[in-house]
């Protein structure tokens, strides 16, 4: 049995959520902080590893146009550092505004907090994900 971690990524800061051991629902793990690549691709790993995770999901922010610009290389580079896990890149547009709205609906105050926003974008990339019984 094992898990499906999603990551957030971002310039400073990465949302991590994690499947369950049925590949059904998503949940909100942490927020990771990326003062370096190399730190953020330590703990995302030592993440995977203590949660049994087999594949890793990568939201890319495409643009709504469908091209790719500076963000999406960004993450697709840094999730290429994630040695010894399936990658998937999954399309993230708009995850940033639902998340915001999911936190608002719950009456949670992010403003102050946005490592908040992250960690519920990776639960909808995640989500996603799984909504496609792609496992």
């Amino acid at each position: 049995m094992y898990k499906i971690m999603a990551l957030d990524i971002g310039t400073k800061r990465i949302g991590v959520a994690l499947s369950d051991f049925l590949l059904v629902t998503a949940n909100g793990h942490s927020c990771i902080e990326r003062t370096t690549d190399e730190k953020a691709i330590q703990e995302i790993l030592k993440i995977a590893k203590e949660n049994h995770v087999k594949k890793i999901i990568a939201g890319v922010p495409i643009n709504m146009d469908g091209t790719e610009g500076f963000q999406a290389e960004d993450c697709k580079n840094f999730a290429s550092k994630l040695t010894g896990y399936e990658v998937i890149f999954e399309d993230e547009r708009l995850t940033s505004s639902e998340a915001e709205d999911n936190l608002r609906a719950k009456k949670i105050d992010f403003r102050k907090n946005k490592g908040l926003v992250d960690i519920e974008s990776a639960c909808i990339i995640l989500e996603q994900y799984l909504s496609r019984k792609v496992n």
